[in-house]
């Protein structure tokens, strides 16, 4: 593979669908010779989506990130939940390094399982994720809730650490890193030392932190040959950001938005859905001058960066036991999930999957940079909730698994819907009219 082969983000004007095939027409005949290995939408009306497409070559050769498998039944004797927020698009809770664990754990507590991402818990030498957590990549956790992939639960994996830098200093480092998860953790694990071989670079956009991912081919060609001896993959490379971005992130009181996350997760994206196993990605400090600021005390939020210097014990403790990607009939899978909690007005994939699954969805306030209305999506009664925080989103939970009417909690309660029975076949027409505003 001789050609210098890159991961790259596209801005698309995509005509509204709900129906996937329509979806990926639109974006194929705007975009021919690209794979799509993500799609998210900053905004939406009857008309259009204002689409995000993360797309690489042809080459890569991955499977189709829209292809839909719908749920035939739901399996209620375990209640397990999807726990999302996006990366790169500033939240208030989850924008940072791992400051969503607290809300994950509160809604773990109401779940038998929970699965959630990277971003959700990396907190890069912390990860504080509960014992019910999946850990998931965040391709793989779309393909589950489109209904083609399960998750198998496994004692351990064996992992494959590959370090990207050229610095002695934090190459030894993030080797220790390793060793260090191999002493607490009791991981099994290889390293892998390339030399400054993967280009990450991270581009600020105005509402979202993206990037560019270059010199795919040679870390595709070296996991081609080896990635069977291996059960997960973790990456550590530097990220070129602009000079002084280090310090401005750390002294932005966590308003500013972190320029790191994007760009990992377009690697990772292309990693995971390729070869089919977890992986994720640390970002390797560039130099001594970035090690060696004097931040003082800086926001909570950031505080984990600050305190952290490779960034990826988070990382091995995450694909220690991340469960492996089989076949929906193998594993955990779309007929075991009964609800995604995610932020409201954030929209990709596996919001328009749950949709069409007809699975539960907890969009909670949680400040982001994406404006789109949800409550315009054409939901099934009792399918969608907004909520203001993380509290109340527990409180719907436990009603939805408990069996208790989130209706029933409120005051004052709705009114019954009475209906005459020369009303029956108006209100039928009108059930099935929403229901073919999804197919």
């Amino acid at each position: 593979m001789h050609l210098q082969l890159t991961c790259t983000e596209q801005h698309l004007l995509v005509p509204f669908s709900t129906n996937f095939s329509n979806i990926e027409q639109s974006i194929i005949s705007a975009l021919p010779n690209k794979q799509v290995l993500r799609f998210v939408a900053s905004k939406f009306d009857q008309q259009h989506f204002h689409a995000h497409v993360l797309v690489t070559d042809k080459s890569i050769n991955t499977s189709s990130i829209f292809k839909f498998q719908k749920k035939t039944y739901e399996d209620e004797k375990q209640f397990n939940v999807c726990f999302l927020i996006p990366t790169g698009i500033g939240c208030e809770i989850g924008g940072h390094a791992g400051d969503a664990t607290p809300a994950l754990n509160l809604i773990a507590s109401s779940c038998d399982k929970v699965i959630t991402h990277p971003n959700v818990v990396n907190a890069s030498d912390i990860n504080e994720m509960p014992e019910n957590a999946l850990y998931v990549e965040g391709s793989h956790l779309t393909q589950l809730l489109m209904g083609t992939i399960g998750l198998k639960e496994t004692r351990k994996n064996k992992l494959l650490a590959i370090i990207d830098g050229e610095n002695r200093k934090f190459i030894d480092l993030a080797i220790n890193s390793v060793n260090g998860a191999r002493v607490t953790l009791g991981l099994e694990s290889e390293v892998i030392c390339l030399k400054s071989k993967i280009g990450m670079e991270s581009i600020l956009e105005k509402n979202k932190a993206v990037g560019k991912v270059s010199n795919l081919n040679y870390l595709i060609n070296l996991l081609d040959n080896i990635h069977h001896s291996f059960d997960a993959i973790a990456i550590s490379s530097v990220i070129k950001v602009p000079e002084g971005t280090h310090e401005i992130y750390s002294k932005s009181n966590g308003d500013m938005i972190n320029p790191w996350g994007g760009v990992e997760a377009m690697l990772t994206h292309t990693i995971s859905t390729k070869y089919n196993k977890p992986s994720a990605h640390a970002p390797m400090l560039e130099d001594e001058s970035v090690a060696n600021l004097a931040l003082g005390i800086v926001d909570p939020r950031i505080a984990p960066e600050v305190v952290s210097t490779t960034f990826f014990h988070c990382v091995l403790k995450g694909l220690y036991k991340s469960p492996k990607i089989v076949r929906p009939e193998q594993g955990l899978s779309i007929k075991d999930i009964s609800a995604i909690v995610i932020p409201d007005n954030t929209l990709g994939l596996p919001v328009l999957a749950a949709l069409n699954q007809g699975i539960k969805v907890v969009a909670v306030k949680n400040k982001n940079t994406m404006q789109n209305d949800l409550s315009l999506l054409p939901w099934k009664p009792n399918q969608f909730f907004r909520c203001n925080n993380y509290l109340e989103a527990n409180g719907i939970l436990n009603c939805l698994k408990t069996g208790v009417s989130v209706d029933s909690i409120k005051r004052p309660i709705p009114d019954l819907n009475i209906f005459q029975e020369s009303n029956i076949q108006e209100c039928t027409e009108t059930t099935l009219n929403q229901s073919d505003m999804l197919s």
